[in-house]
């Protein structure tokens, strides 16, 4: 199991993280990024649903209630994208949640590395799982954003990546 060391967190609300498919989950996967990308953060729809969306790994946040909360993807390049928490749940860890599942999934598909572009906004959130600048802010849809990357456990247990010691913010342990 992969833990995040974040210290310090409110405690996590009974929040459930399930797979999810384009084509299985697409309502749901929708209305989560539609409310924070979209409405909150005024990206058009026709930014926000791509190609990738359909051979994406998606996963869902949801409430005991079946409520969609939260939602991101592994792109097939090892890509995190599209993380998005309700306004409402934010900041109690959801966000964690989600990026340790895209993590273990890349883990399990036996990449080395992943990657995303960060809203420059959020990139604090990111360097406190571990991932690291790769260069210098661009735009995106509108957005300023920055790529980040993190070495990751590989699955024989040798750590990977650009730090270069034991200690790791994904540890396997």
């Amino acid at each position: 199991m992969i833990r995040l060391p974040v210290p310090d967190l409110p405690a996590i609300p009974a929040v459930e993280l399930r797979p999810a498919t384009w084509a299985d989950d697409r309502p749901a996967l929708q209305s989560v990024r539609r409310s924070v990308f979209v409405q909150e953060q005024g990206i058009p729809e026709s930014e926000e649903w791509d190609d990738i969306d359909p051979v994406a790994r998606h996963v869902l946040a949801v409430t005991p209630d079946c409520d969609a909360i939260g939602t991101g993807r592994l792109e097939p390049t090892g890509k995190v994208g599209r993380v998005a928490v309700l306004p409402r749940h934010r900041g109690a860890g959801v966000g964690r949640l989600i990026m340790r599942h895209l993590v273990n999934q890349a883990t399990e598909l036996g990449f080395t590395r992943v990657y995303l572009h960060a809203q420059t906004a959020a990139a604090g959130f990111y360097e406190r799982l571990g991932f690291r600048a790769d260069g210098p802010a661009f735009d995106e849809v509108g957005i300023p954003h920055v790529r980040m990357s993190l070495g990751i456990t590989a699955g024989n247990g040798h750590q990977t990546g650009h730090h270069g010691h034991e200690e790791h913010p994904l540890d396997a342990r």
